[in-house]
């Protein structure tokens, strides 16, 4: 691929030892963007810049990232793959690079993210997939946190799921698909919309668990749509047991399939 060629690449990475995505000012704050860039200016010889599909917060894990930049060294699609991962720490790998039209953009050109939301539903705290998994020691009722999230579909004003800082100029989403299922002592909570608000998956699940531990009824999570009051809402869940797991594009972009990968198969979102 010659230089200034536009290149994608599908970024996978275990979230638990940064501080999110995005680049921070400090730089001993450690970050994804951080990592990745340094590795593929390594292989370029020269600055790389990234953008990405979603910035996930701290602590937030990714399956699939979708990230481009414009090549600044003519390099072959292998060698940002083989030598992007040379670079990195094991926690962040390339699993593939490929050249895509000018007019791609990793964030602006996506129809829709996928998150997908992992909870320990076990008495006893797990000794592994520390960082990994969220625990919540009551039992949960994945039918009946599946019922109410149906609320959800659809456009509609997710003010009630958004943080206070969130910098989104509308509190407008559309909802394609979620779903709440159970696989043994993990219940998954899987949410496609066009775009998510700061926070918005996060404080879904928060509300979601308490109806599952039968806190609240089914109804109160549409009761909360239209209140549009985020002061009523559960609490935010921890960040442990979220991740990015698909980006939808066009297929006219040519990208590769997302396999499922370790703890998200199952149920599809859209089933």
């Amino acid at each position: 691929m010659p230089a200034g060629a536009r290149i994608a690449c599908r970024i996978e990475y275990n979230g638990a030892h940064y501080r999110g995505w995005q680049s921070q000012p400090d730089p001993a704050a450690p970050t994804v963007q951080q990592a990745l860039e340094a590795a593929l200016t390594a292989v370029a010889a020269a600055p790389v810049r990234v953008h990405c599909a979603g910035r996930t917060d701290t602590g937030v894990h990714g399956h699939c990232q979708i990230v481009h930049f414009d090549a600044p060294s003519a390099r072959p699609p292998r060698a940002w793959v083989l030598g992007g991962n040379a670079n990195l720490p094991e926690d962040v790998r390339v699993h593939w690079a490929q050249a895509v039209d000018a007019e791609f953009h990793a964030r602006f050109s996506a129809l829709a993210r996928r998150y997908r939301y992992l909870i320990a539903n076990t008495p006893v705290r797990p000794a592994l997939l520390g960082g990994q998994l969220t625990w919540y020691r009551h039992p949960l009722d994945a039918a009946r946190m599946h019922g109410a999230a149906q609320a959800l579909l659809g456009e509609q004003d997710f003010s009630a799921f958004r943080a206070a800082t969130c910098q989104s100029p509308t509190a407008m989403r559309n909802v394609h698909a979620v779903s709440v299922f159970r696989r043994g002592d993990i219940v998954v909570v899987d949410i496609q919309a066009n775009a998510f608000l700061h926070h918005m998956v996060r404080n879904i699940v928060g509300s979601l668990l308490a109806v599952g531990s039968g806190r609240q009824k089914p109804q109160w999570i549409a009761d909360l749509l239209r209140g549009r009051d985020r002061t009523v809402a559960a609490d935010t869940a921890p960040a442990a047991g979220l991740y990015l797991v698909d980006v939808l594009y066009p297929a006219q972009f040519g990208l590769p399939p997302t396999p499922p990968g370790p703890l998200l198969l199952g149920a599809d979102v859209s089933s």
